[in-house]
């Protein structure tokens, strides 16, 4: 394991100098022991972390993450539900009728048994008390001692917590009867990175983490079986599926302890039920999948049946992205719907075998662009969100042989359908403070994956791919920004591509094109939308031949590969088009591939 280690590490070193001397991320390696209580669902707990100042600031303070705490009455959490117009579903009681819904949020109506909380009762920084104060869900650390650049410090912490009744990604006794889904469970260090800390509130949404090791030992009823991050240290004390050779538990131990190692990851997660069935496959290049869901007879075959597909998951993204480079992955029903971490996702069950293995394929893509990658998913949660839509339904395509066209047809509605709305704001928006979750559901996931799609009709198909391929090997456990992407993209294809970055990111600018005039041979274009894009165009001539043309976007400064017949540069600055065919004209179709986002494409078509 130690081997393994420092193999990541000498990946980051050699990929950080080759990249961008400049460039610097911080370090903290936790040590964690953990008594959980399935009683009353409190847990105890110790953490030892050395976090290590590789920035060129000195630090005065250091901030946690303390998410259980959005879990009670009158959090920013509970607020955001009351004063949203299109609250989440699964946070909120609707008193009205669905034409006119009155919403009450339930984590307003946690009982003090029933609320999630992390206490701090104790911390020192080097053996040394330590002011700190609890700001909602961060803790703000005024440290005894700076810490200077490539200095490091020890934080120890003694603190308590409790899992709430109420399930948004973590809680207890889930509605499919998960006793325990335990993420965002601990005190956990805040990034501080070029911009500065990352201090956001936790409404329940995206995050973002610093890197290092963790060895994390949870003790708790023997009769529970545990998924999550990390490698299990102790199999054959524990059995419960991890164990080659049957674990006979000592009838006198009431709770077994599970102690995890996890390499170079940036969360930890786990959970836990009595009721677990442990599966477990070999994937491409011997890494092991484990699988835990529960012993009812009605998921069983899906989840069997989902396992082989898993690991052809695995592969596709190997090929398509790049190397997974952990030796396990963890899929466990958990949860409400589909959440990645490290090394592991937690998933809902109640739904068919093609739902299960698509919400599988999304949140294992999660692993390549959110745990590997790791874009700050509070200010760029499009390029997590919709990269991971994006090559999710390229592999869902393939996997269970759907012959799709384009794959991500339903991105597309799903954007056109958000920019045609009058409620989109830019892709710059905060996640969590878009003004209905309508808008970010439809940016994040819809928008994001589009934009890798008609980056693909900007630049050509295999420059795409090969683009994605640059993009992890250049930027895995390296924070990437939307700048990154931009910058892999045009080095491949050559082409300019900060007019896209700014239009499609930025503005909420629609691309609308049409078929404005032709008469004989002479064909005139017309952009009425102002995001201004390169066109492909199909020509069916009278004589029953046909010719694509290809229109170069001015600012552009390249072209795409392209078999089509090359036309002069279109420049942003003028509404229109013309140019003559060789032969009188029968009709014109703009974009033959939909693979530009046009929103109107009623007007693309003439002679059709």
């Amino acid at each position: 394991m130690r081997k393994f280690t420092s193999f990541i590490g000498l990946i980051i070193t050699i990929s950080v100098a080759a990249q961008n001397t400049s460039y610097w991320q911080q370090r903290v390696d936790y040590s964690m022991n953990i008594d959980m209580n399935v009683e009353n669902y409190q847990y105890d707990g110790t953490q030892k972390l050395v976090y290590t100042n590789n920035s060129p600031d000195t630090l005065d303070e250091v901030f946690y993450h303390l998410q259980f705490n959005a879990f009670q009455p009158g959090s920013d959490m509970d607020i955001r539900l009351q004063n949203i117009a299109d609250p989440d579903g699964r946070m909120v009681n609707n008193l009205g009728t669905r034409k006119a819904p009155i919403y009450e949020s339930r984590i307003a109506k946690l009982k003090p048994n029933e609320i999630g909380f992390i206490k701090v009762n104790t911390l020192q920084q080097d053996g040394v008390d330590v002011k700190h104060e609890v700001i909602g869900t961060i803790l703000k650390v005024t440290l005894n001692t700076p810490i200077v650049p490539g200095g490091n410090t020890v934080l120890d912490m003694n603190f308590k917590g409790q899992v709430p009744l109420q399930i948004r990604r973590s809680g207890r006794n889930s509605e499919e009867g998960i006793a325990l889904s335990m993420t965002q469970w601990y005190p956990k260090l805040a990034e501080y990175d070029f911009e500065g800390w990352q201090t956001n509130q936790y409404i329940a949404r995206e995050f973002h983490g610093v890197w290092g090791d963790f060895d994390v030992k949870i003790t708790i009823d023997k009769e529970y079986t545990i998924g999550g991050t990390g490698y299990l240290q102790n199999p054959n004390e524990i059995g419960h599926g991890y164990s080659d050779t049957p674990v006979k538990h000592k009838k006198k131990v009431k709770k077994l302890t599970w102690h995890f190692k996890a390499p170079n990851v940036h969360d930890f997660t786990w959970a836990a039920d009595p009721e677990y069935i442990h599966d477990k496959i070999k994937g491409e290049n011997d890494v092991t999948l484990h699988f835990f869901y529960k012993n009812d007879k009605e998921i069983i075959e899906n989840w069997q049946k989902l396992q082989p597909k898993t690991a052809e998951l695995l592969s596709y993204y190997n090929t398509h992205i790049g190397q997974y480079p952990y030796k396990q992955y963890s899929v466990i029903q958990g949860g409400d719907g589909g959440m990645e971490y490290a090394m592991c996702t937690l998933i809902t069950s109640g739904r068919n075998f093609g739902s299960l293995v698509g919400v599988t394929a999304h949140e294992f893509a999660h692993t390549w662009f959110q745990f590997l990658l790791a874009t700050n998913e509070t200010k760029h949660e499009w390029m997590d969100e919709g990269f991971t839509s994006y090559i999710s339904s390229q592999a869902m395509n393939e996997i269970l042989n759907q012959d799709k066209e384009n794959p991500n047809a339903g991105s597309y509605r799903g954007y056109i359908r958000l920019a045609k709305s009058g409620v989109e704001e830019p892709l710059t928006t905060l996640a969590d403070h878009y003004t209905f979750n309508y808008s970010y559901s439809n940016s994040a996931y819809s928008k994001g994956s589009v934009f890798l799609a008609q980056l693909g009709y900007i630049i050509g198909k295999e420059n795409l791919e090969k683009t994605l391929k640059k993009y992890f090997e250049d930027f895995k456990f390296k924070h990437p920004t939307p700048n990154d992407i931009k910058r892999t993209a045009e080095k491949i294809s050559g082409i300019q591509l900060d007019w896209y970055l700014t239009y499609f990111t930025k503005t909420t600018a629609t691309i609308d094109y049409a078929v404005d005039n032709v008469d004989s041979n002479k064909i005139t274009l017309k952009r009425i939308g102002k995001m201004p894009m390169p066109i492909d165009l199909k020509v069916t001539y009278i004589d029953g031949t046909d010719e694509n043309f290809y229109i170069p976007l001015k600012m552009m400064l390249g072209s795409k590969p392209t078999t089509a017949t090359p036309l002069n540069s279109w420049s942003w600055t003028a509404p229109t088009y013309s140019f003559s065919a060789k032969k009188a004209v029968k009709s014109v179709e703009i974009d033959p591939s939909h693979l530009m986002a046009d929103i109107d494409d009623t007007n693309n078509n003439f002679g059709l």
